[in-house]
């Protein structure tokens, strides 16, 4: 496949400014929306190819910010032919430091395989799609999220070991969507009722531009979670809802919704 290189991540950079208190994010650079990671089991060439398809479509989606295009039927063609549009790719290993235990070494190893994309193919593809290329800046999104389940309920925030399993999805949601994440801290947070399903925006997040705000409950009898979100953008105010089997799903299509509104490609 030629030259590897070793692609950065907006998680990464979120993670830092979150850590550092602050509430303004770093924006993502061009080359980081033609990039796109996903899980493969090994380095071999099949799951490497296999891999390359789904990271194809996730590119295709966070450059145009198109999430309709999600499972189109005209991607079908192209899946096979992903390596085409392919300039580079490096593995991580997620059990680097770990001993090899079995005789398939790094067979059956988990690894996340991050690739890049030929930019001028990606836009071509693009236009015969009939969408176009979101490369204007993207502002930073705030994004609050109260969860439910059972009688418990609370604000997924910045800088609070509670919600650190829906913080941590929430920013690998904003990457593989090219956005710009802001959470609000537990300060901002304070205050609001977590179980309501509205909350006063704008005092929370004064840094953030355009603001989602999404409120999932647990439902048994579905045993998934419901969720109801809304986001305001050029004088519209958009409702949406979903269900989602996992928190993490939940938030890669609530965020893609977003993404669509804000690249001017219709509501979700």
């Amino acid at each position: 496949m030629g030259r590897r290189r070793v692609l950065h991540w907006n998680a990464w950079r979120f993670g830092l400014c979150l850590l550092a208190g602050l509430c303004g994010v770093a924006r993502a650079a061009a080359s980081d929306l033609y990039s796109a990671q996903t899980v493969v089991t090994g380095q071999g060439v099949d799951n490497r190819l296999a891999g390359f398809a789904l990271c194809l479509e996730d590119v295709l989606i966070k450059v145009s910010g198109a999430y309709q295009l999600s499972g189109d039927a005209r991607l079908s063609s192209l899946m096979p032919r992903a390596r085409e549009f392919v300039t580079g790719f490096d593995y991580h290993d997620q059990m680097s430091g770990k001993p090899k235990h079995d005789e398939q070494g790094t067979r059956d190893r988990p690894y996340d395989l991050t690739v890049a994309f030929d930019h001028a193919k990606i836009d071509a593809t693009l236009a015969q799609l009939g969408v176009k290329p979101w490369l204007a800046p993207r502002p930073p999104i705030g994004v609050i999220v109260t969860m439910t389940f059972g009688s418990r309920s609370f604000v997924v925030v910045s800088d609070d070991r509670q919600s650190d399993l829906q913080r941590d999805a929430l920013l690998a949601a904003a990457g593989k969507r090219g956005l710009d994440l802001v959470l609000p801290t537990t300060a901002q947070a304070a205050g609001v009722d977590a179980a309501a399903k509205g909350s006063p925006a704008k005092l929370m997040l004064p840094s953030a531009g355009p603001i989602v705000l999404g409120h999932l409950t647990w439902n048994d009898g579905e045993l998934a979670w419901v969720s109801e979100w809304q986001m305001e953008a050029a004088g519209t105010q958009h409702r949406w809802q979903l269900h989602g089997a996992t928190f993490d799903d939940t938030f890669r299509r609530a965020l893609g919704g977003a993404a669509q509104i804000l690249s001017g490609n219709g509501a979700p």
